[in-house]
């Protein structure tokens, strides 16, 4: 962690602050909650925020107890609110991992739920999100290296909600650098995760060994990414309204016979499309081909459909298509 000194704001200082732009102008409802860690870039979006909207911020710390600094995190925090006059709300979860189920996914699944939920009991409209676009092109990045369709390609949205709670991600066009600049020219200390130097996370990998590259080779990358994966979701809403009109027709459950009339690829899509919205579950892509080709060789009446997927299993069941969600 940065040294453990209290931040000590200099009068006109924020004005510099790269945080500052992608605040104003916005029209929010207030008041709203940023989700503060204490890291580099949410710092730097707490200090615009309280700058932007005095006496309607709230900073709420999710602590995760999955590191012995922890609590030095806390610390840092308190004392970074206590300095701005913005109230805190430290909530504390229990992000340990199911088998099966990745460290990372456990610790952001409990951070969203718990921010989500403490955000609604204070009466906020909307949670900050301080992820910026260094770690934009991260995530399209680990897409790529994954073989991710357009939803994995369109990466972080700007807005999103969660169990009933607006989340928005304002510093998506401003780069990681720029906001650790203006905080070491302000002296303002910020926590540091250790676990970011382990190598062992390819995102720590990436921003280490493929960013630095990147930068000299293609120094324009953040915008240009960033565009490519705006038209990754522009593209994704439209499969998504031609799943929807699909799945109207043909019917939920998918009737089968309705769905043998649509394309191959159509078919896909409006498969993926009732699969993630009405059960909140994704096919791999070898488990969409192997459905596929059973739904194409169902021509024959005796034909029955059994295939894992994801967490569940689809079968064929009184000529529609049934979701089991326990395989």
């Amino acid at each position: 962690m940065a040294a453990s000194r209290t931040p000590r704001p200099k009068p006109g200082s924020a004005s510099d602050n790269p945080a500052l732009a992608p605040l104003q102008g916005a029209a929010r409802e207030l008041p709203l909650a940023i989700a503060f860690s204490g890291g580099a870039d949410s710092m730097a979006l707490l200090f615009a925020a309280a700058a932007v909207w005095p006496g309607q911020v709230h900073a709420i710390h999710v602590h995760h107890g999955l590191q012995a600094a922890a609590d030095d995190f806390e610390q840092l925090c308190r004392a970074t609110c206590e300095r701005l006059g913005l109230p805190l709300h430290v909530v504390r979860v229990d992000a340990r991992h199911a088998p099966g189920e990745s460290p990372e996914d456990a610790a952001r699944k409990a951070r969203y739920t718990a921010l989500a939920e403490c955000a609604a009991s204070l009466g906020m409209k909307s949670v900050l999100l301080a992820q910026h676009a260094d770690d934009q092109v991260e995530t399209i990045l680990l897409a790529l290296s994954r073989g991710a369709g357009l939803p994995g390609l369109a990466a972080m949205a700007a807005a999103f909600e969660r169990q009933g709670m607006r989340f928005e991600r304002p510093l998506l066009a401003v780069s990681g650098g720029a906001l650790r600049g203006w905080l070491a020219g302000q002296d303002i200390p910020f926590i540091e995760d250790p676990t970011n130097a382990d190598a062992a996370f390819t995102r720590n990998r990436i921003r280490r060994e493929l960013l630095p590259a990147l930068e000299q080779a293609f120094p324009q990358f953040r915008e240009t990414f960033a565009r490519s994966a705006r038209h990754a979701a522009q593209a994704q809403e439209l499969l998504a309204a031609l799943g929807a009109d699909d799945l109207a027709a043909i019917g939920d459950p998918p009737v089968l016979r309705e769905l043998r009339k649509l394309s191959r690829p159509r078919q896909a899509n409006v498969l993926r499309h009732w699969l993630r919205t009405e059960h909140g579950a994704a096919a791999s892509a070898a488990q969409m081909e192997e459905l596929l080709d059973q739904v194409e060789a169902c021509a024959t009446r005796g034909h029955d459909i059994r295939i894992k997927v994801a967490e569940g299993r689809i079968e064929l069941h009184q000529g529609a298509l049934k979701y089991c969600p326990h395989a």
